[in-house]
C-alpha cells in the first residue's frame, strides 16, 4: 500500500482568513497524483506518449487547514472507463478528513495529439489503489 501524499502548507498557501485557499486544494491533489503516479508507474514513464489529462476537478470543504497543520492526501480509485478514470481524493489533517475531492483523468498521448484507452499498464497500476467504497 502506498502511504499518502505528505503536504507542506506554505505561507502563501493561506487566505486572509488565515486558512488554506480553496484554489490551493487542486495543488494538493496534484501533488497527490505525483506522488501515487511516481510509484505506480515508475519515474522512467514515457508522459508524452502514455500520460493523463484532468478534465474534471470536484473539491468539497468540510474543515479549514491552517499553516501548522500537516496534511496528508490519499488518492483512491473510483472507477476506470475505456479512455477515462476518476480518482477520489481525501486530506486529512491529525485523522480527520478536511476535505475530499474526485478528478476525471483521461488517457492522453500528447506526441499525437489525441485521447487514447486506458492501457493495460494503466489498469494494472490503478488497480494498487484502494478503491473508494460508496
Amino acid at each position: 500500500m502506498i502511504s499518502p501524499a505528505k503536504i507542506q502548507v506554505r505561507f502563501a498557501d493561506l487566505d486572509t482568513m488565515g486558512h488554506v485557499n480553496n484554489a490551493i486544494y487542486l495543488s494538493y491533489f496534484e501533488n497527490a497524483r505525483v506522488h501515487y503516479f511516481n510509484q505506480l508507474l515508475g519515474l522512467d514513464w514515457d508522459w508524452r506518449k502514455f500520460g493523463c489529462l484532468v478534465v474534471k476537478n470536484e473539491v468539497n470543504y468540510f474543515l479549514p487547514v491552517f499553516l501548522q497543520d500537516q496534511p496528508e492526501v490519499e488518492m483512491l480509485l473510483e472507477s476506470v472507463g475505456t479512455k477515462s478514470f476518476t480518482l477520489l481524493y481525501e486530506v486529512k489533517v491529525n485523522g480527520n478528513v478536511v476535505t475530499t475531492g474526485r478528478s476525471v483523468m483521461v488517457c492522453f498521448d500528447a506526441k499525437a495529439n489525441a485521447t487514447i484507452p486506458v492501457s493495460d499498464e494503466w489498469k494494472h497500476a490503478l488497480a494498487q489503489l484502494r478503491v473508494a467504497s460508496n
